[in-house]
C-alpha cells in the first residue's frame, strides 16, 4: 500500500511559509506510520514582473498579515523594489532536489523559504539556488548541472499541468494519497488544530 502526504506548494508562496510549522508537525504524526511526503511545484507566478516600489509595498503587506496569522517571522524590510517576481527557478530547484536526493527535499525548501522570506535573498537566481542546494546536502555541481537542463525544465512542466488538471488555485494544498485514491485535507492556510482531526481520521482509516 502506498501511503503519502502530497504537498503541492511554491518557495516563494507567503502562505506556504506560514504553514510550515504545521506542515512539520503533522509528518512527526504521519512518518511512524510509514507516510511519506512528497513535494509538487506549484508554479504560484511565472509572469517575470518587476515588483516595483508599489508592488514591493504591497507584498510587505500581505506579509505582515501572514506574520500576524502564522507567528511565522519575516524580513518586512529586506527585499529590493527592483526584484523580479518569477517562481519557476525555485519551483525547478524542488524538482531538481526531488529528482537526484529525494530526501533533500524538504530541506532544501526550507533553505529557499528561510532565505527569502527571512532574509530578502533573491532566490530567483540560479547561483543562489546552487548554494542552497549546497547548504541543504546536495551536491552544488550536480545540482548545477541538472537545473538548467531540458529535462528538468520539463519535469518542472508537468508538476505545474498536474497541479493546473487537478484545479488546485490555491497554495498551500495539502492531499493524502492512499493507492493512488487522493482526499484533500487542506486547500490554503489552515492551522494544526484544523489539520489534525483530519489527519488522524485518515491514518485510522488507512491503517
Amino acid at each position: 500500500m502506498i501511503l503519502r502526504l502530497i504537498y503541492v506548494m511554491d518557495p516563494l508562496c507567503s502562505w506556504c511559509w506560514g504553514f510550515t510549522p504545521a506542515l512539520e508537525a503533522l509528518m512527526k504524526q504521519a512518518e511512524p506510520k510509514g507516510v511519506a511526503l512528497h513535494v509538487v511545484a506549484g508554479g504560484l507566478r511565472r509572469e517575470r514582473k518587476k515588483l516595483g516600489i508599489d508592488g514591493r509595498d504591497r507584498l510587505l503587506d500581505d506579509w505582515q498579515i501572514v506574520q500576524d496569522a502564522t507567528g511565522q517571522s519575516f524580513d518586512l524590510q529586506g527585499l529590493p523594489s527592483d526584484f523580479v517576481y518569477d517562481n519557476e527557478p525555485a519551483c525547478r530547484a524542488v524538482v531538481t532536489a526531488r529528482y537526484l536526493a529525494p530526501d533533500k527535499v524538504w530541506s532544501l525548501v526550507m533553505q529557499m523559504q528561510q532565505a527569502f522570506h527571512c532574509k530578502g535573498v533573491d532566490v530567483t537566481r540560479p547561483a543562489q539556488l546552487v548554494k542552497l542546494a549546497g547548504k541543504a546536502g546536495l551536491d552544488p555541481e550536480l545540482f548545477a548541472e541538472h537545473f538548467d537542463s531540458p529535462a528538468m525544465h520539463e519535469a518542472t512542466l508537468a508538476d505545474f499541468n498536474w497541479v493546473e488538471n487537478l484545479g488546485i488555485a490555491g497554495f498551500p494544498t495539502l492531499l493524502a494519497e492512499r493507492d493512488s485514491q487522493l482526499a484533500l485535507l487542506a486547500s490554503g492556510y489552515q492551522s494544526l488544530d484544523q489539520l489534525e482531526p483530519l489527519l488522524n481520521r485518515w491514518l485510522e482509516n488507512s491503517a
